[in-house]
This record gives C-alpha cells, sequence and structure tokens, in this order.
C-alpha cells in the first residue's frame, strides 16, 4: 500500500520535474537554442498554432535561429508572432524564411534571467513540498484507519522523505546549470 503512494508521488515529482525542465528551455542563454520557440503560437487559419507544427528551425550560428515555414504563407504571422512575443527579438523575412539575431546579452540580462530561473526553481520546489503534504497525509489516514501500522507509517515517511531529498538536490543541479549555462560570455 505504502509502496503505491510512494510509486504514484514519484511519478508526480517526475512530471513536476519535467514542467521545470521544459520552462528552463525557454528561457534563453547565451546561444540561440530552438525551445526558446517552442511555446510560440502563431495565429493559424484563426486558430493559435504551435509554430512547431508550422515550421522548422534550425540553429546556422550559434547566435541566429532559422525558421523555414513549411507554407510560405505563414511568413508574415510567423513575424508577427514573433515581435508580439515577450522574446525581444526582430525577426528578418527574407520572403523565404524568418531569421532571428540573437543579440549578446548584458550583465544585467543575465542577472535577470537567473533570477527568472531561481523563480521557477523555487516554484518546483514548493510543488515538490506540497506532494511530499499530500502523501504524508496519505500516510496517516491510512493509519488511522488501521489500514497500516505505526512503524510501517513511520517507514513510509522516511522513505518519502529520502525520496523528496533525493529529487531537492536534483532540482539544485538544474538550478547551478541553467545558472552555469546564462552566466557562460
Amino acid at each position: 500500500m505504502i509502496k503505491d503512494l510512494l510509486k504514484d508521488c514519484e511519478s508526480h515529482i517526475q512530471k513536476s520535474i519535467h514542467v521545470l525542465h521544459e520552462d528552463l528551455g525557454t528561457i534563453r542563454t547565451g546561444r540561440a537554442n530552438p525551445g526558446l520557440l517552442e511555446k510560440l503560437q502563431i495565429e493559424y487559419y484563426g486558430s493559435p498554432t504551435p509554430l512547431m507544427q508550422l515550421a522548422s528551425v534550425s540553429v546556422p550560428e550559434p547566435r541566429q535561429l532559422l525558421i523555414k515555414p513549411y507554407d510560405k504563407t505563414t511568413l508574415k504571422a510567423i513575424e508577427k508572432a514573433i515581435l508580439a512575443s515577450d522574446l525581444g527579438l526582430t525577426p528578418n523575412n527574407d520572403g523565404q524564411v524568418v531569421r532571428l539575431n540573437l543579440p549578446p546579452l548584458t550583465e544585467d540580462r543575465r542577472r535577470d534571467l537567473v533570477k527568472k530561473v531561481h523563480h521557477r526553481v523555487e516554484e518546483a520546489r514548493v510543488a515538490l513540498r506540497n506532494i511530499r503534504r499530500d502523501s504524508m497525509k496519505d500516510i496517516k489516514d491510512y493509519e488511522t484507519e488501521k489500514m497500516i501500522s505505526e512503524d510501517d507509517r513511520k517507514r513510509g515517511e522516511e522513505e518519502l522523505q529520502k525520496m523528496v531529498d533525493r529529487y531537492m538536490a536534483e532540482l539544485d543541479k538544474i538550478s547551478y546549470t541553467k545558472e552555469q549555462e546564462i552566466m557562460e560570455v
């Protein structure tokens, strides 16, 4: 019973960490990364469509993204969506492809991005704590309902805490790695 609860808890934690990875992938580092455009929605025939479904994105140079639409009629819509986004980039449209030149990050901008990373990692930590709290409550409820013994409850709580500590350490590693990427000149 506790093993099932711990497996369920671990899957929730892994989903939270996966969401954090996706979130951090959209934060700009010193070099071009197609992940910057993953969440960009393009107005295509009246409905918002992810850019990745309308075009291929490549990195021809370290500070440039090349967006090659499958349908040339979407060039204007792609350009408009990039300008409207919070990326702070100006698209260059040559009629065939859209080029995004990423300017070098200033020291202040790098610090702001690091703060953003720390904020997102802290949100993930809060999510892990919430998952732990809910699971601890479930374990105590099992004991109250006489489904497990007090020893099983204590053992389950210890295992849960060890698992959460392991994933918290993983969050620290993720944060450190992303911070190094951003601060790299």
